[in-house]
């Protein structure tokens, strides 16, 4: 069979569907895919799965397609549990005539929806702006906890699954030479090959430690809602388990692929740096420029095969130039980076988190800069959640020590994955600054230290206004300790008390 080959007539069930959705009433939508047709009316949804044959998908044979439609609706009920209804047969009745669900024998499956509004998809929500940066932080809150939940499966995964992923991927770009050239996939073929040994030994290691789980799988913008106002995961890979049992990591690579196609590197950043702070996952770091690389190269030739099916020649040619971007961008994410260490103190409410989370997405390479913040890194180290109050205990000197040396060796972790790391701590002490300092050049990286200056009375306003944010510190301890600064400093000074963007520039502009 060809790639894209029809292997059975649909015609009788997709024209049932089309009466089906006109007797529901209210405003109707047709949507077809390369793997799917979705007949939309009222509040419902029929999604049939197209006789279609792929590399990377088989819904060749009826039995195919019901044993996917089961998978889809269990699947997807772990994150979307009321949108998914249930899977139910297209039977001809003995009269001759098509039913939904009745005793005849089926000639069709269909996944059975609940309709939502089509404009508060992710991809859509991004096109015309209505993405906020609350949205990014709810959807990774969702994603790191649905892998907490997830099944291990170590059977799986690893780096014999990765390098299957890079070959089939080199394999179908070369086999479409009339969207791609020769020497873009050769590029890329080059990049991966030198990839993938540096990270077989921890690909492997991380399946055995549990992190391959059976994810997402497709798990970019077009696949999340915003449900009764809460970011929804829907329409997961059901159709193959190996490609959809993965390390969490590679499945998080998904949708930071697609924020950075969509030019929105801020939310990409903000995406990553949320699930690490509420995983702590920074040993797979090494590994996702490979897992970038490999999810924009998934969807190069999803839309290369998408243009081939094409019958209107636009719609074709922009699909194919879509495929080329994604083919780019896969390269770029293997190009090499020099790591820089940054650390950003200064007083409570001095605004110093702000400024690391703003300059962030625009240091190292996508999805930018990794952000460690002393108020995270003290609550996951007394196992609280960021916006809960610390213990007593946790404010203690030794306490404190302990924090600033875990920071220390996370920064040593992501800079030996090729990171820049951004820093983010009151460093009051000297010895702390220079500790932080001692650990760039053991790592050989580069080292730009910052002190954020902003009056007391501007701290306290800002203080003052935080909601669910990880520092405990109060209006009342800044009163008290209006200024701990210790010895001298060494790290260049930067005012705060004017907007944000204009201390960024300054700061990026010294790195």
């Amino acid at each position: 069979m060809k790639p894209g080959e029809i292997t059975q007539d649909q015609g009788a069930a997709i024209a049932f569907l089309g009466k089906l959705a006109e007797r529901e009433g209210g405003e109707r939508e047709r949507i077809d895919t390369h793997a799917a047709t979705v007949f939309l009316a009222g509040d419902t949804a029929w999604k049939l799965k197209r006789a279609v044959w792929f590399p990377f998908l088989d819904f060749s044979s009826l039995e195919k397609r019901h044993a996917a439609c089961e998978a889809e609706v269990r699947l997807n009920r772990r994150t979307a549990p009321d949108i998914y209804l249930g899977c139910q047969p297209i039977t001809r009745q003995a009269d001759g005539a098509l039913a939904l669900g009745g005793n005849g024998e089926a000639i069709d499956w269909v996944v059975v929806m609940r309709r939502f509004d089509q404009d508060l998809l992710f991809d859509r929500m991004a096109e015309r702006g209505a993405l906020s940066a609350d949205h990014m932080v709810q959807l990774a809150d969702k994603i790191a906890e649905f892998h907490a939940a997830a099944e291990r499966r170590p059977e799986l995964g690893g780096a014999d699954a990765v390098r299957w992923i890079v070959d089939d991927n080199i394999e179908e770009l070369a086999s479409m030479p009339g969207t791609f050239g020769k020497a873009a996939v050769k590029a890329l073929q080059h990049l991966s090959d030198e990839a993938l040994p540096r990270c077989a030994g921890l690909l492997d290691g991380r399946r055995e430690a549990g992190f391959v789980r059976h994810c997402h799988g497709d798990l970019h913008l077009r696949n999340i809602i915003l449900w009764q106002g809460r970011p929804t995961l829907f329409d997961c890979l059901e159709f193959d388990e190996a490609l959809a049992c993965t390390d969490v990591l590679y499945d998080l690579a998904f949708l930071l692929m697609d924020l950075e196609h969509r030019g929105r590197s801020d939310f990409a950043n903000l995406a990553l740096n949320r699930y690490l702070q509420r995983t702590g996952d920074l040993g797979g770091l090494p590994a996702m420029p490979l897992f970038l690389s490999c999810r924009a190269a998934i969807r190069a030739k999803v839309e290369a095969s998408g243009a081939a099916m094409q019958q209107d020649a636009a719609v074709a040619d922009g699909m194919a130039a879509a495929a080329r971007d994604y083919l780019s961008l896969a390269t770029a994410f293997l190009a090499p980076h020099t790591p820089m260490l940054i650390g950003i103190g200064g007083e409570s409410g001095s605004g110093k988190s702000t400024i690391a989370a703003a300059a962030a997405p625009r240091l190292g390479g996508a999805p930018g800069a990794l952000v460690l913040r002393s108020d995270v890194t003290r609550k996951r180290l007394f196992d609280c959640r960021m916006e809960d109050s610390l213990p007593r205990q946790a404010c203690s000197r030794e306490a404190t020590a302990q924090t600033y040396g875990r920071l220390i060796e996370d920064a040593k972790t992501a800079l030996a994955a090729g990171m820049t790391v951004i820093a983010d701590a009151v460093y009051a002490d000297p010895a702390e600054r220079a500790a932080l300092e001692a650990a760039a050049r053991e790592a050989g990286a580069p080292f730009h230290g910052f002190w954020i200056d902003v009056p007391l009375e501007t701290r306290i306003e800002r203080v003052s206004g935080r909601r669910h944010d990880a520092s405990d510190a109060t209006v009342d301890f800044l009163r008290a300790h209006p200024a701990r600064e210790k010895g001298p400093m060494g790290w260049t000074r930067l005012d705060a008390s004017g907007t944000v963007d204009v201390v960024v520039e300054r700061l990026l502009g010294m790195v």
